[in-house]
């Protein structure tokens, strides 16, 4: 019987070739689908409650018509995100497997999916929303792509500028529904503008090394390391305490009724709590019990988000779903 010729450096090629994810998962993770999905759920329930706030359903035509125009635009936010840090991702151990990195995608291959799935995606929102709408769709691209990322290697501050592309997706859906900025959108965006800093410093925390070895700039890369998680600490607690009135602002503009008041108030002291035990990385910054606590508050902040907007929707006008 004749033996195989395949040698082990052929081998070890065949392997490393059939372990490299295929073109469809290097677009999932060039468009951060699971980033999107969020991006989807939280203008949802903000174009679902400017709908109700019009009298009218939200499940038309149009809501799968402006999610559809936000996700690509998303989509395309997060490819413009990787090209421009394919280098720094590749000097991380969490990043470096990402295709533009990895050099599985080309830059010119990124750089055109990215601005065409903006450009369009911004147009389709104006054309089947109104302009308001794709202007601060593509506002909002502009923001993270042109000015977060490059700050994230300049100052620590890029965290506070960047929540504010983050925060307005909900703000956005209500503009798809209502074609205006009221006061109930200003509180969903200002829900998520508050969410957004316990759950990055948590990220910040666990990760630290990795950013700092790539050069981001962050408050849990600071090099006193005890200064860092103070100052971690501090601005998690901060914005954990801020939570609590604003996720009940809604109630308050009579957006939701008492259901969702106590549903937020329930959810926003357990994400308090979480923070506070966070706040235990001041204790011994260098503790593997450090990540821990971090891990900890990242999965809570991630679960927070989606019950707080399930419980809104339920609950929008103080009518109750169920």
């Amino acid at each position: 019987m004749a033996q195989s010729a395949t040698t082990p450096a052929t081998t070890i090629s065949a392997r490393k070739a059939a372990a490299e994810p295929g073109l469809l998962t290097d677009y999932a993770t060039l468009f951060k689908l699971r980033v999107t999905v969020m991006v989807v759920i939280t203008a949802g329930a903000g174009f679902y409650l400017g709908s109700l706030a019009s009298g009218i359903s939200p499940f038309h035509a149009g809501l799968l018509q402006a999610l559809a125009g936000i996700a690509i635009v998303t989509c395309g936010s997060s490819a413009l995100n990787q090209a421009m840090e394919r280098r720094t991702d590749a000097l991380m151990r969490r990043t470096s497997n990402r295709p533009m990195a990895a050099g599985r995608i080309s830059l010119f291959h990124g750089l055109l999916v990215g601005f065409a799935a903006i450009f369009l995606g911004s147009l389709y929102l104006a054309h089947v929303t109104n302009p308001l709408t794709g202007t601060l769709t593509l506002i909002t691209a502009v923001g993270y792509v042109g000015i977060y990322t490059p700050l994230k290697r300049i100052t620590v501050v890029n965290t506070f500028i960047g929540a504010f592309p983050g925060a307005l997706p909900p703000l956005i859906g209500w503009t798809a529904a209502r074609g205006l900025i009221e006061w109930p959108a200003i509180a969903l965006f200002a829900i998520l503008f508050v969410w957004q800093f316990p759950h990055f410093m948590a990220i910040g925390w666990m990760h630290r090394d990795d950013y700092a070895a790539a050069g981001i700039r962050l408050t849990p890369t600071q090099p006193d390391q005890d200064f860092a998680a103070r100052s971690t600490v501090i601005q998690s607690l901060f914005y954990a305490v801020l939570m609590v009135p604003v996720s009940l602002w809604p109630t308050w503009l009579g957006v939701t009724g008492y259901f969702y008041e106590a549903v937020a108030a329930v959810l926003s002291l357990g994400y308090l709590w979480y923070t506070i035990r966070f706040a235990r990385i001041t204790r011994d910054p260098a503790a593997p019990e450090s990540r821990t606590y971090a891990r900890d508050l990242l999965k809570a902040s991630v679960i927070y988000l989606p019950l707080l907007m399930a419980a809104m929707m339920l609950d929008a006008k103080g009518r109750l779903l169920f």
